[in-house]
């Protein structure tokens, strides 16, 4: 067994996860990921940011980058895009304003004598300077200098917040007296600084009350007022008490230096001390430039505590982390805009929600928990930045609330979200664009530029805007917008509204659609189909372009690839990125874009040059619940160690529906970016990327750059997922391309090819059947007498080492080593600390039940598709979790891939157990059959587990009830599966209508299986009184057959005389109860059977049944000819009630202990909790109306 090739494949599959592990995590090493993933990394190497920023990603000057010191240049052109970052993180509520404000560099850099880096990098330096020189003891004034310049960036914050001062202080002064004064004060510190006897001339004891004065006058100097007359008084009296404290309590000599000043300004020998400083320009900060530096300075002077937690929103950190990390890898220079590669976007879209109304956001489920209150707790920081970015008298309500739409759409998937993700690509190019068509003349901001009423300024604008039109596309395929904009429905023309501002506010989106006419020709009126292309008008949508169709694309191959090839004709340029409607994008990413598309321009292996190029994502939906953690960490695995791996060294990564590009021109001259055939082609982006690759082309994967997607968040939206692809695998191993690929691969990669593909799937589908194929080789034994006799020869040393080999195997097969490339993933981006307790509390929120359930929905799906094939599109949908399933929907998703095969797992190994319990000790069992174990219990009851209130009693009661009348309707034409158990029973067998007589056979072939447990049972049982003649398995045939038949004339007399002959019916129960008595009386007494044979005949007979059941089912037509089609049926529904019963009463009883539900609440919304939801508020419906409100 140990060199069969079931092992070989299983064993490759683990060594294959070991490599990646391995090769994986050097590699990322060597890439320079995660050298900055913490703020206190990025603080340490900030002053080097700007640098790399100039070397990466600003075009060079001649050939020649810039050298490696921060020069002036190099901080305008990093400042620009650095706020431009900040500004569009703030607008997606990401930050608040004090991070902001912490965060911006200031656009009047230059302005003093050294470098103004963002405060928070400055943040409590002044403080804590102020502290030191009031506490320094020394004698000499370069002791105190150098403590000082001992932290740079405390240095920089002395040196900046002086000439700050300085500087706004003149400004503020309109009196040419008060100047002179404040002059002759300002010269005495730097004449004493510059001959070193500063400590001699200035009293460090009042540079804390200094401090506190300053901090006081700007505070007022920045607050809002009503009465001008009070504000400056105000302002007047605490300016004054600061020009008190700088001349009596901090300068030695402060009077002498007033009196100097009076005797160089005559005109002020005679004005009284109370005259001075009272002409102030309190309309200062209303300049935008001055402003700023008064906020700057106000925040170097107040922030007491250090800024290392800001930004506070998990999600900016990682941000700005990655962006500054990127800076430091491997990335091709960055070209001018007008030699760069120009390039369209193209997203497909059927009907998925563009932006919520007003109505979703308030609509509440079963338990009374709207979306917005969902995601107000979700997102609470995000939720109070946006209330203060919306506490703005200037805006209405009307302003408000569709702010409130978009802030609560953007935290969904939907294409309003995915639009303005992309349209960044638009934004970063005419930055990018003014940049070098301004050159030095360029204003420190856009912003500031489109404000400004400088003509050049204006026709630099107007050229960047130019010139990112030719370089950029963006193409929505919404296949179904023209029938939206035809369609009463509510859903359909809210659709349709909501695409139509999206054209109208983004005014370079296109929106490809299929238009559907009749036109009169030769007196008929065929249907013709049109490629129509629109963009946004004045206040409705223009036509561009109309091509003719051949046909209806839908019909003709599957829905989202046609939905691509219909629109690519209105994409330009050389490059395509092909963009999911999930997916989201960022600013700072978009501007890294040109240095992607140079990846087209570098020579390979064999001197070819990409085709595809591979992007990274984040996977932003890990926070919603357990779940989504779960998912987002296997996807970010998959999406970075795993391609990484594919494309070096392995040459084996493909396209997988992700943010990657295309060479445009490669692709559409050789079948286009996706196949489309029905059904074969469901994973249509794989087929594109093995088109690709068959047709010489190169694929690669770059991850100094990413891109958002979201990911499904609830149980059932993630097993469709993986149904769909399971069933897109399946097609791929029938597939042409995959013989051709394995074909034309050497060896070594056509083995790299299969373990990273079908062969995944395939391994997956093994071991399921290695655990089938043990327990019933297992069951053999026990009921043959072999284990026995074998337990019997053996040794106690054998056993002790059959027990720790059996041991060791167990813990293998929980599938640890699988999660490694997930762990060296988390370690090497967040840090092995991080990546150690992620996976242990993992473990502790019960991951490896669903990611062992997850194995079991693959190999269902998989191999369904290889016996059968007619795969089908799986919509899963993008909500939100916040609803419980229904038992009956739970049921019906996974009754035949989980629920069949795990009561089968539990009656083999319930076998094993009872019949060789007597001979073999426990522990041996324990070893043998603890990881299969494992599996059952994942198998029956993780859709339970990770269900929302899947244990509180209530909704247990109401979900039986349900279940009970899902179950007793008899459904008819066009009842839905929702609706009818009848009606999913047949959808439940549709893929043996389509199946051919090799899949017949199969079905049957495996079904056989079920007959074993009777041939084994009766011959154990105590009536059979050890004989083994056959005999005994005929007259156990005669006992199943009788049972049916006297079922079968129950439910007849039910119908015929149910109603009509109610005495006769009763009297027929009556007798057939009576015979039952008698003939188990006769039984226990005569022929000696015992209790415990009764129910072993139960657990042997219940298989017999469902055999035949499977039997009646794949020959379908023959039995419906006999006339006993709906005796097959009945049989069905008998066995789904008995099913449905034994898999819910656990969950009753559990659902009687309220513990229970609160348990089940904390593990499966613990990354939640973690981020301030109250998840047993949101479960009980128990929310504060004041806090789902945003007014």
């Amino acid at each position: 067994m140990n060199f069969s090739p079931t092992v070989y494949l299983m064993d490759t599959q683990i060594w294959y996860a070991i490599f990646s592990t391995l090769f994986g995590g050097i590699h990322g090493a060597f890439s320079h990921l995660g050298e900055i993933r913490t703020l206190g990394m990025l603080r340490s190497r900030f002053e080097s940011i700007p640098i790399a920023f100039s070397q990466t990603l600003m075009p060079s000057e001649d050939g020649k980058h810039a050298d490696d010191f921060v020069n002036q240049n190099n901080i305008k052109n990093f400042s620009q895009v650095w706020n431009e970052f900040i500004y569009s993180m703030r607008s997606e509520d990401k930050i608040s304003d004090r991070d902001r404000d912490l965060l911006l560099v200031p656009s009047s850099s230059g302005d003093v004598s050294l470098i103004q880096w963002p405060p928070f990098l400055l943040a409590s330096k002044i403080p804590i300077a102020v502290k030191m020189a009031k506490d320094f003891k020394g004698k000499e004034d370069a002791e105190l200098f150098r403590k000082i310049k001992s932290d740079s960036y405390m240095n920089f914050a002395v040196i900046e917040s002086y000439e700050t001062l300085k500087k706004i202080i003149y400004a503020l002064l309109e009196d040419e007296a008060d100047r002179r004064v404040m002059n002759q004060v300002f010269l005495e510190v730097d004449m004493s600084i510059q001959q070193q006897r500063f400590i001699y001339e200035f009293r460090m004891s009042g540079l804390p009350l200094l401090n506190d004065k300053l901090e006081k006058f700007l505070s007022i100097l920045l607050s809002d007022y009503e009465d001008q007359g009070t504000y400056k008084s105000q302002l007047i009296n605490v300016f004054q008490d600061v020009i008190e404290i700088i001349t009596q309590d901090l300068l030695v000599n402060g009077h002498e230096i007033l009196e100097r000043a009076r005797v160089q300004s005559p005109d002020i020998k005679n004005e009284k001390k109370e005259q001075r400083f009272e002409k102030i320009n309190i309309h200062l900060v209303r300049d935008r430039c001055w402003r700023e530096k008064v906020i700057r300075l106000h925040l170097l002077l107040s922030v007491k505590e250090s800024a290392i937690n800001v930004p506070q929103n998990l999600d900016a950190r990682r941000r700005i982390t990655f962006f500054a990390n990127s800076l430091f890898m491997n990335m091709p220079n960055a070209p001018k805009i007008r030699d760069m590669l120009s390039f369209s976007v193209l997203t497909p879209y059927y009907k998925e929600d563009v932006l919520y109304s007003e109505e979703d956001l308030n609509k509440e489920n079963e338990d009374g928990i709207s979306i917005l209150f969902y995601l107000q707790k979700i997102y609470p920081d995000e939720w109070t930045n946006f209330l203060d970015r919306v506490n703005n008298p200037k805006l209405t309500e009307k302003d408000k609330s569709e702010f409130l739409r978009e802030w609560v759409s953007y935290r969904g998937q939907t294409l309003a979200r995915t639009v303005r993700g992309m349209m960044y690509y638009r934004q970063a190019l005419e930055l990018q664009c003014y940049q070098e068509v301004a050159g030095e003349q360029a204003e420190f901001s856009v912003f500031r530029a489109m404000a400004s009423n400088d003509d050049n300024q204006k026709a630099f604008l107007e050229r960047a805007k130019a010139l990112a039109d030719l370089k950029f596309t963006y193409v929505v395929s919404c296949q179904v917008y023209g029938n939206q904009k035809k369609s009463s429905d509510t859903h359909n023309r809210s659709c349709y509204t909501n695409i139509l501002q999206l054209m109208l506010k983004y005014p370079s989106l296109r929106v490809a659609y299929v238009d559907e006419r009749e036109e009169t020709a030769d007196a008929k009126s065929p249907k013709v189909f049109y490629s129509v292309l629109l963009k946004g008008g004045d206040k409705f949508d223009e036509e561009i372009y109309r091509i003719k169709l051949p046909g209806p694309p839908a019909e003709i191959g599957e829905g989202k690839p046609e939905n691509q090839n219909h629109a690519i004709i209105f994409t330009r340029g050389e490059a395509l990125q092909t963009i999911d409607m999930n997916q989201d994008n960022y600013f700072e990413e978009a501007f890294k874009l040109r240095n992607v598309l140079e990846e087209f321009n570098k020579e390979r292996v064999g001197r070819r040059k990409p085709t595809i190029l591979g992007l990274r994502e984040h996977i932003f939906t890990g926070s919603v619940s357990s779940l989504a953690w779960f998912m987002s960490n296997q996807e970010s695995s998959f999406v970075t160690i795993g391609q990484r791996i594919l494309a070096n060294p392995l040459r084996v990564r493909f396209h997988y529906g992700h943010p990657d590009i295309f060479d445009r021109i490669f692709h559409i001259t050789r079948g286009g970016v996706s196949k489309a055939s029905k059904v074969i082609n469901l994973s249509e982006d794989i087929f594109g990327g093995f088109n690709s690759t068959l047709r010489g082309g190169y694929v690669t994967h770059h991850e100094y750059i990413q891109v958002g997607k979201g990911r499904d968040v609830g149980l059932n939206p993630i097993s469709i997922f993986e149904a769909k692809v399971a069933n897109g695998n399946g097609e791929q191993t029938l597939s042409r391309d995959v013989y051709r690929l394995g074909h034309r691969f050497d060896f070594y990669r056509m083995l790299s090819f299969y373990f990273t593909t079908i062969g995944f799937y395939f391994s997956s589908m093994l071991t399921v059947l290695t655990v089938y194929a043990f327990l019933y080789g297992r069951m053999y034994m026990v009921m043959s007498g072999l284990e026995k006799e074998i337990m019997r020869l053996a040794t106690p040393n054998q056993l002790a080492a059959l027990e720790q080999a059996l041991a060791t195997q167990s813990i293998f097969q929980l599938g640890f080593l699988m999660v490694l490339p997930m762990v060296m993933e988390i370690g090497l981006e967040h840090g092995f600390r991080t990546a150690i307790v992620d996976f242990f509390i993992m473990q502790l929120q019960l991951a490896s039940v669903f990611f062992t359930f997850q194995l079991g929905t693959k190999s269902h799906y998989y191999g369904r598709t290889i016996l059968h094939g007619g795969s089908k599109y799986r919509p899963t949908g993008r909500g939100f979790v916040v609803f419980h399933a229904k038992f009956a929907e739970n049921y019906r998703l996974y009754s035949r891939s989980h629920f069949v095969k795990g009561l089968e797992l539990l009656a083999l190994l319930s076998v094993y157990q009872v019949y060789g319990s007597s001979y073999r000790s426990s522990s041996l069992y324990l070893y043998i059959t603890v990881s299969m174990w494992f599996m059952v219990g994942s198998w029956l009851f993780a859709p339970f587990i990770f269900n929302p209130s899947g244990f509180e009693w209530q909704k247990t009661v109401d979900d039986w009830t349900d279940w009970k009348r899902w179950l007793g309707d008899r459904g008819g034409i066009g009842i839905p599966v929702e609706k009818s158990w009848e009606s999913w029973w047949n959808l439940e067998q549709e893929h043996l209508k389509h199946t051919n007589i090799r899949g017949r056979v199969m079905e049957i072939a495996l079904a056989l299986r079920f007959f074993i447990y009777q041939y084994g049972i009766v011959y154990q049982l105590n009536i059979s009184q050890n004989s083994k003649s056959f005999l005994v398995y005929g007259l156990s045939w005669v006992v199943l057959l009788t049972s049916l038949l006297v079922l079968k004339m129950v439910s007849m007399g039910r119908r015929r005389f149910g109603t009509d002959f109610q005495l006769m019916f009763r009297i027929l129960k009556a007798l057939l109860f009576l015979g039952f008595l008698s003939v188990m009386t006769i039984l226990f007494v005569v022929c000696q059977l015992k209790l415990t044979d009764l129910f072993a005949s139960i657990l042997a007979f219940l298989p017999t049944g469902w055999a035949i059941l499977l039997i009646g089912q794949v020959l379908r037509s023959p039995i419906k000819a006999l006339g006993i089609w709906d005796s097959v049926k009945e049989l069905g529904r008998a066995y789904e009630k008995i099913m449905g019963l034994v898999i819910f009463a656990p969950i009753a009883v559990l659902s009687w202990f309220p513990i229970v539900s609160e348990f089940q609440a904390r593990l499966l919304f613990n990354q939640a909790f973690s981020r301030g939801l109250q998840i047993s508020m949101i479960l009980a419906g128990r929310k504060d109306k004041a806090t789902s409100s945003h007014k």
